[in-house]
């Protein structure tokens, strides 16, 4: 009855005598019985469970008895309120003159009702999450996560997939460090977990160029001295001073990868850190380190001898190296840019081909009948090569339109970032280009495309400043941010406009 009830009936109980419970009971039932006729008679309605059980406390002092009376009802409002009433025609208790006054009608929906309120009140303040997530944030959560998943064990050491295939590594001194570079894309690094670099370490620097990513404290300073006394190093950088490598974000990481210095310029100096600070980003890029192979190292040395003397390459210009297929990375020698399929390639300010002849060699002759026509046809070939770098030299920088024509026109699939200057910053195939742009440490202004130009990319690209963009088509846009004017390359003017 209890779950079913609607209304509770509340009334006190005066007794001029001392009175018990079944007294009260016994006047409740007896002095309204026929008062109300058969459908409201207290018995019938108790026993088809329409009335509940009647509840009576009741104490007696000095003669006289007080008590209250409860009874519960599923009766509607109307039926419970003349119910209510017939109690107060009670006049006497057991022997005693009595008096029942109603002093409330209690609606148990309404209790339920507050409480369910009260309840929902509640769970609306504690019981929902909150912290919704945006679109571009549960992507940058799952491509995190999805390049942390990518750490893997080389001889028991944290380590990035490429390790083991790449011509270049970075050594840094934990496993934090090695996630914190897998975040942002570099996939060549291991750790050495300590200040004793263990023998599997000292082993794959032998025939790998080696860049030494420390943290910008003393400990990074012992590291350093033993990794090179046990293996081979070939360039050092640190993080700022009194910061782990860990702790560095998405700029300062590449920073410090592109102020890399070459160890011979620091390897006598107290202070190492000091010495690669000073550099600040104002000095050029390290120049490269010839590969590693199993020739003696007095060949190794006279073949450096060889090409710092003969020869002007684009590497001993500034160390940087572009790669046609990926796009030059920046930290050259050790940062690894993305491809088609999502992994990573180590960009190397090296190769592992036999180094050209120096500019101005004397080409070799073959030995035989057609060693004059050898010769004859190398010299034709330099000589091309001469001229079309001159030609080159005087065009100067390519215009956009230029761009567009090779890498749209032309059917490549790939994508090319420009900067101001109209020179190629970074080139991808066309599917990576959201990734490409993400990971550019350079500040692009122009985006040259072979696809679709969705949403997505036009989104980055307003973020990262991008102020023009040719594919070739446009997509269907929900916005269309104002910073950047977009073309399709059909828009394109046919021919490219003169230069002074």
């Amino acid at each position: 009855m209890e779950d079913t009830s609607k209304y509770l009936i509340h009334a006190d109980v005066t007794a001029e005598g001392v009175v018990e419970r079944s007294d009260v009971v016994g006047a409740v039932f007896g002095q309204t019985e026929g008062l109300l006729g058969d459908e409201l008679d207290l018995r019938d309605l108790k026993q088809s469970q329409k009335v509940g059980r009647i509840d009576v406390e009741i104490a007696s002092t000095n003669g006289q008895s007080h008590g209250t009376l409860t009874i519960a009802t599923s009766l509607d409002k109307v039926e419970t309120a003349t119910l209510a009433a017939s109690l107060e025609t009670i006049t006497r208790i057991g022997p005693c003159r009595a008096a029942l006054e109603i002093t409330g009608i209690e609606d148990v929906r309404a209790a339920k009702r507050k409480e369910v309120v009260d309840r929902a009140k509640e769970l609306l303040r504690t019981g929902f999450d909150d912290s919704v997530m945006t679109s571009e944030e549960i992507l940058t959560e799952v491509r995190q996560h999805v390049r942390v998943e990518d750490i893997t064990e080389y001889e028991g050491l944290p380590a990035g997939p490429r390790v083991q295939d790449s011509d270049a590594i970075i050594v840094v001194e934990g496993r934090s460090d090695v996630l914190t570079l897998l975040k942002y894309g570099v996939k060549n690094a291991i750790a050495v977990e300590g200040t004793n670099v263990p023998d599997a370490v000292a082993e794959l620097t032998t025939h790998r160029t080696v860049t030494a990513f420390l943290d910008g404290d003393r400990g990074g300073d012992l590291i350093l001295e033993e990794l090179a006394q046990v293996g081979e190093v070939d360039y050092v950088t640190f993080a700022p001073a009194d910061k782990s490598v860990e702790d560095l974000d998405h700029h300062q990481l590449f920073a410090a990868l592109r102020n890399k210095v070459p160890y011979e310029t620091i390897s006598e100096l107290n202070e190492p850190q000091e010495a690669v600070a000073a550099t600040d980003g104002s000095a050029k890029p390290a120049p490269p380190v010839p590969p590693r192979t199993e020739t003696d190292s007095l060949e190794r040395d006279e073949q450096r001898t060889t090409d710092e003397e003969g020869s002007e390459t684009a590497a001993d210009a500034g160390g940087f190296v572009p790669d046609d297929s990926a796009g030059a990375s920046a930290a050259e020698g050790g940062v690894e840019s993305p491809t088609t399929n999502g992994e990573q390639t180590a960009v190397t300010a090296e190769t592992k081909s036999v180094d050209p002849e120096p500019t101005g060699a004397a080409p070799t002759e073959s030995s035989g009948p057609d060693g004059i026509a050898d010769t004859e046809a190398a010299d034709t070939m330099a000589a091309e090569s001469t001229e079309s770098d001159e030609v080159n030299a005087r065009d100067g920088p390519k215009t956009v339109y230029e761009h567009a024509n090779e890498v749209v026109r032309g059917g490549t699939g790939t994508v090319r970032l420009l900067n101001a200057d109209g020179n190629a910053l970074e080139k991808a195939p066309a599917s990576d280009a959201y990734e490409t742009l993400e990971a550019s440490a350079d500040e692009p202004t122009t985006i040259v495309l072979d696809s679709v130009l969705e949403q997505r990319l036009l989104d980055l690209a307003a973020d990262r400043g991008v102020g023009r963009i040719v594919a070739r088509a446009l997509g269907e846009f929900t916005k269309r941010p104002t910073a950047v004017r977009i073309h399709a390359i059909d828009e394109v003017a046919e021919e490219p406009p003169n230069r002074a």
